[in-house]
């Protein structure tokens, strides 16, 4: 497979080098970790960032006036104007950025603190009932907390293009109405790996309505600017444990110019420090790396895979179909951003994680989190990439998965079904 068109050579390089930077995925050369849109394995220079923070500065923010407490105090500084230049903030003295433990606080933060506050009764807010359920509950759990103060607010879901799993922008712009106040949206399926093409979200919805992004998935993955030239939206939120960071470390991005200012409510405890200083570390060496290239590794692994798969009469992609077919005689038209979800038709996908792990390759096999689904009816398996994958990897896990094609009844057999 060629990654991608013209430098080959180079890219192929690049990665070779960036793969050598991670020492779980070296230390364990038989494996295959494909498991990425659940959490990112980390570099190096991360690991480092933790390690010297931890043992030359490690004291509370923001609660002593000692050189230690200084210095974590300016890390955490720091660290929230890292991610506003991360992201493109054209305003940086308006925004904000608010540490969370994830993307799923994060969108409660949001859920709790600003739109109970912003919203009145008769309002209604846009929100995806087919996206990762961290982007459903926190706008649910609004609605009841409102209804609980005698505020009636209806919540309207977001319209799909039928089979895709994109957002349906015609079908949007004659959804929303005068009431419309707050649209909540994904920027890169969980499940479908495609981009939600959010750019068109703004202008199905007016200049004047919050929009809150979810970009677990592509922050770190792909480049994401908050210009109004590219994301004109009013929140970000990301996790930064898919970012390359430790776990339990994220952030919000508030524009604060739509609506009130962003303040989360309640006493603010002890922030997670060390991850922030491991957020830090990962945001510098994504920039170094560079997220344009990062995902045109990954997208030209996930079309890989998609070709390989579309050709096995036992496998079921899931997402898009308009993206499984190129042109004739043109390569593959793929817009899956380094995540392939799919299905046997025999093998059930929590067996079909087994067996894979079995030859050493690491996937996620169940419901995914997706909001709506039914775990026993709606399981699938999922391979997500990042730039420590390799060709090999992807081939390696074809040949695997072609060997259960060509046995599919004896299979059967095997399982029960």
């Amino acid at each position: 497979m060629r990654p991608c068109h013209g430098d080959e050579e180079a890219l192929a390089d690049w990665q070779r080098g960036l793969r050598e930077q991670f020492p779980i995925i070296t230390t364990h050369p038989g494996l295959a970790y494909l498991d990425s849109a659940a959490t990112a394995q980390k570099p190096r220079s991360v690991l480092q960032a933790v390690q010297a923070y931890l043992t030359t500065s490690n004291a509370n923010a923001g609660r002593g006036t000692y050189p230690w407490a200084n210095r974590t105090t300016e890390l955490v500084e720091r660290t929230r104007r890292r991610v506003k230049d991360f992201l493109g903030d054209p305003d940086p003295r308006r925004s904000a950025v608010h540490f969370t433990s994830g993307t799923t606080e994060g969108l409660r933060v949001i859920a709790r603190d600003w739109l109970t506050s912003f919203l009145s009764d008769g309002d209604e807010i846009l929100v995806p009932f087919a996206d990762h359920r961290a982007n459903l509950e926190p706008w649910l759990e609004a609605q009841r907390l409102l209804a609980d103060r005698g505020t009636d607010v209806r919540v309207r879901a977001l319209p799909y293009q039928a089979g895709s799993g994109d957002y349906d922008h015609r079908a949007l712009a004659r959804t929303v109405g005068p009431r419309t106040r707050f649209v909540a949206v994904t920027h890169l399926h969980h499940v479908y790996g495609g981009d939600m093409n959010v750019q068109r979200i703004r202008a199905a919805v007016g200049p004047d309505v919050p929009i809150c992004l979810d970009a677990a998935q592509s922050v770190g993955h792909l480049p994401v600017s908050v210009a109004e030239s590219a994301l004109d939206v009013d929140f970000v939120v990301f996790s930064g444990h898919k970012a390359l960071a430790l776990p339990g470390t994220g952030a919000v991005w508030a524009r604060n110019t739509r609506g009130p200012v962003l303040e989360p409510g309640g006493w603010q405890g002890t922030p997670n420090t060390v991850g922030i200083a491991s957020l830090e570390a990962a945001l510098d060496w994504l920039e170094a790396a560079g997220t344009e290239r990062i995902a045109r590794w990954t997208v030209a692994l996930a079309a890989r895979l998609t070709d390989g798969l579309r050709h096995l009469d036992s496998y079921e992609i899931l997402g898009c179909q308009s993206s499984l077919a190129g042109d004739s005689g043109q390569p593959l038209q793929q817009r899956r951003h380094g995540i392939v979800t799919f299905r046997h038709r025999g093998i059930p996908s929590d067996d079909l994680g087994f067996i894979l792990f079995s030859e050493g390759f690491m996937v996620r096999a169940d419901s995914l989190c997706q909001a709506g689904a039914d775990e026993k009816k709606d399981g699938s398996v999922r391979v997500s990439l990042h730039v420590y994958n390799t060709v090999d990897e992807i081939e390696r896990l074809l040949a695997v998965l072609a060997s259960l094609d060509r046995g599919l009844h004896g299979t059967e057999n095997r399982f029960h079904l």
